[in-house]
């Protein structure tokens, strides 16, 4: 009969982890506020991102509370999916690219503009691809302090 053990990390792992679920929640808890406390409508490229960002919170929450550093097999298809739609959002911002690829129409919420921002310099697409890579990042060096 085999005893099930459960692995202890370091503490700086531990702190790793953490701070990657407390970016997930903060931004999973912003894009909620901004869309239902604001009652900014969201785009579809905010959507799909959304999608993506709304699990990491309880994927992530409950690796910490396992001490699962490998949950990074998990959340890195959340994460990398999510910072490629970001980052082709950022380039539709910026005007790289043409409007005849971007999925925001007319009767959609436009992507452009200074509703697209926080605190009136920040656009929301910049904050989204920041929070998956720093998301990623730590999750990077958890893995690899491991």
């Amino acid at each position: 009969m085999s005893q099930k053990t459960t692995e202890r990390i370091s503490d700086d792992v531990w702190f790793l982890l953490f701070a990657a679920w407390l970016l997930s929640l903060v931004a999973a808890l912003g894009a909620l506020f901004i869309g239902e406390v604001m009652g900014q409508e969201p785009c579809p490229l905010c959507w799909y991102q959304r999608a993506f960002m709304f699990p990491l919170p309880i994927v992530l929450g409950i690796a910490l509370i396992r001490n699962d550093v490998r949950v990074w097999v998990y959340a890195l298809p959340l994460i990398g999916i999510g910072a490629v739609i970001a980052a082709y959002h950022v380039l539709e911002y910026v005007g790289v690219i043409p409007a005849s690829l971007t999925p925001c129409t007319a009767t959609s919420p436009s992507c452009s503009g200074p509703s697209m921002t926080i605190f009136g310099w920040i656009p929301i697409p910049v904050l989204s691809l920041i929070a998956f890579a720093a998301i990623g990042g730590a999750l990077a060096f958890a893995q690899r302090r491991a």
